[in-house]
């Protein structure tokens, strides 16, 4: 995005006035945007009507049928201003430089080696209990990892010693594998390296799939990386010595880098049933000016329990420059639980509770309907789709090139770029502008959660919902908590009179919790109920992505929560190399006002 905006021009004259009820009056939702405002107030400048124009008008087609996008320019390796790492064109052929180098018979051979005394050291970290892992067995102990598995020298062991003894200490990020955030001895201080934050986890439950199956899951790359959207992004297979690959590991949000890692995936299957797969960092194999991420033995080590269910425990361990952090995110993400463990042991949960209730014959409704299962699988199919697009699109994957507002709007944090390029026959192109934030909510993530998803506190938020009324027609539970489902909204301005239909979902377990709607008209959801092909239906999604402010039981005080918010829309005023000021100012107001909205009722204690 070469030039964003500038000042000094008439919003007024780039945006026309126009009476939403007028658009409603034809019985069709495809024109309706989530994120337009309802009521007669102007927010920033920006009078309703204005925002109805943007939003309605130029949104039109999404939530429909038969809608075709093709890649974006401004998504392209030539795009300019980001907040993300290299850029892509960058990462590829590092990718190629890299699988060259795997094909040489030298290089083979290290990996191997590498690989098989990782998936040793994974199934010795797996069954050890303390002291090697403190705090319930979940906190690896550095000191006594490196008397079980370091290798260091004279130097390493006078450290050792000193630690013993109470003397201060460092471990820096080498072959020794411990860091600590305490003074660097005098003899380390010439180095001309900082040293990596280490950050290791661990969390065993019971997965219902048996260890076969995880096993395929892990060791195809694209099923790995289709399980593990909320966490993975841009994979790429670099060689099939063991699976040698790429991947960027991301949080719901551009203002935590993607941590991108090489590395060696390797699985074998061992007595009594129990499989390991293990991944080993290739960084030590093929070096880099500068390793932001290195990637310890992780994995998991898989025990087949009863007919159908097995036993995982998963470990991550990794060495990661956190330097560059945002400060809203710094607790939470230096803590490691950010990317731990528990967030891997989570998702692999969710989604064989997704396969479990789309194969189900029957499932829990609302009030009793029921929706046949051909229409169950394609609803929540839809609703994986919409999903996954909504993660794809607000991380910070090194494909997602992300731009600030002006220092001189209201919002703070902004990050905003284009998606894809929005052609229909017979209409103008238009860009899809991505826009996100985060903020700081001092209430446990329960409760924000609770408020956002439910159909009573709706239009508190939702800007398009203010002032009518929000009903939820039907719901699809997914899993044991009843707060998990796939939902139906139903917003009406009078009894008899449906102005927006809404496709949602929302889900919460102990890592985080997201909430991911989109408009949808009558005759789409109409086809989706009666077992209709969701990749036939276009969906532009927004939401919200809650974190807790710091890991449980780290500092004083009670857990908040960290919002981030993002809305995505048809911009057609914009091209390749400009935004105008009348985008940016709504982008600006859609995002403060709704956070005051937010922080407002929770301050007064509005709850569901």
């Amino acid at each position: 995005m070469a030039n964003i905006g500038g000042n000094g021009e008439n919003v007024s004259d780039d945006i026309q006035q126009n009476n939403i009820l007028e658009v409603f009056s034809n019985g069709y939702f495809d024109k309706i945007q989530n994120i337009v405002v309802a009521g007669d107030e102007s927010y920033g400048g920006i009078t309703r009507s204005s925002w109805e124009d943007y939003f309605v008008q130029n949104n039109e087609n999404f939530g429909s049928l038969l809608l075709y996008n093709t890649p974006s320019p401004q998504n392209s390796p030539d795009s300019e201003s980001s907040t993300n790492s290299k850029p892509d064109h960058m990462n590829r052929a590092s990718d190629l430089l890299m699988a060259v180098s795997i094909g040489a018979d030298l290089n083979k051979n290290k990996i191997i080696e590498q690989a098989v005394e990782a998936m040793e050291e994974l199934l010795k970290l797996a069954i050890m209990g303390e002291p090697l892992w403190q705090h319930n067995e979940t906190t690896l102990n550095g000191f006594q990892y490196l008397r079980e598995f370091g290798s260091f020298d004279a130097t390493m062991d006078q450290i050792m010693r000193m630690v013993e003894v109470g003397e201060p200490q460092c471990f820096l990020s080498s072959d020794c594998n411990c860091n600590f955030d305490q003074d660097v001895p005098s003899s380390f201080s010439k180095l001309n390296f900082e040293p990596l934050n280490i950050e290791t986890s661990r969390e065993t439950t019971i997965v219902e799939m048996n260890p076969m199956n995880i096993v395929q899951l892990l060791m195809d790359t694209k099923q790995w990386a289709t399980t593990f959207y909320r966490i993975v992004s841009r994979t790429t297979l670099l060689g099939v010595i063991l699976e040698n690959m790429s991947a960027e590991f991301h949080q719901c949000t551009p203002l935590i880098p993607a941590r991108q890692s090489y590395f060696a995936r390797y699985c074998k299957k061992h007595t009594n049933g129990t499989w390991g797969v293990v991944d080993v960092s290739l960084e030590s194999l093929f070096p880099y000016p500068q390793v932001q991420l290195r990637r310890r033995p992780s994995g998991c080590v898989i025990q087949e329990v009863g007919n159908r269910g097995s036993e995982v425990t998963w470990i991550e361990h990794v060495e990661v420059d956190s330097r560059s952090l945002h400060p809203i995110f710094r607790p939470i993400v230096s803590s490691g639980f950010a990317f731990s463990a528990k967030r891997w042991i989570a998702t692999i949960n969710r989604h064989c509770q997704w396969l479990t209730t789309s194969m189900a014959r029957t499932a829990p409704t609302a009030d009793g309907v029921l929706i046949p299962q051909e229409g169950r699988e394609s609803l929540l199919k839809l609703a994986e789709k919409m999903t996954k697009n909504f993660f794809n699109n607000i991380n910070s994957c090194s494909e997602n090139v992300w731009s600030g507002l002006p220092q001189n709007f209201a919002a703070q944090d902004v990050r905003l770029r284009y998606g894809n390029i929005l052609k229909v026959p017979g209409k103008p192109s238009g860009n899809i502008v991505i826009f996100t934030t985060s903020t700081h909510i001092p209430v446990p993530m329960e409760v924000l959660f609770d408020f956002l998803r439910h159909e009573r506190t709706r239009n508190r938020w939702d800007l398009l919902s203010n002032q009518r009324h929000v009903r939820e027609l039907v719901y699809v539970s997914n899993g044991e908590n009843p707060k998990n489902r796939v939902s139906i909204m139903q917003v009406n301005s009078s009894p008899n009179k449906i102005e927006i239909l809404y496709l949602q979902e929302s889900y919460t377990d102990e890592t985080g919790s997201y909430i991911v709607y989109a408009p949808m008209d009558i005759l789409a959801m109409s086809k989706i109920l009666n077992g209709g092909n969701p990749k036939f239906v276009s969906i532009l999604p927004s939401g919200f992505s809650i974190m807790p402010d710091k890991a449980p039981g780290q500092g004083d005080g009670a857990v908040g929560s960290i919002l981030t918010l993002a809305f995505q829309s048809v911009d057609r005023l914009s091209n390749k190399e400009y935004m105008p000021p009348s985008t940016l100012k709504i982008i600006d107001a859609i995002l403060s006002t709704t956070v005051a909205s937010i922080k407002d009722a929770m301050l007064f204690g509005i709850r569901y």
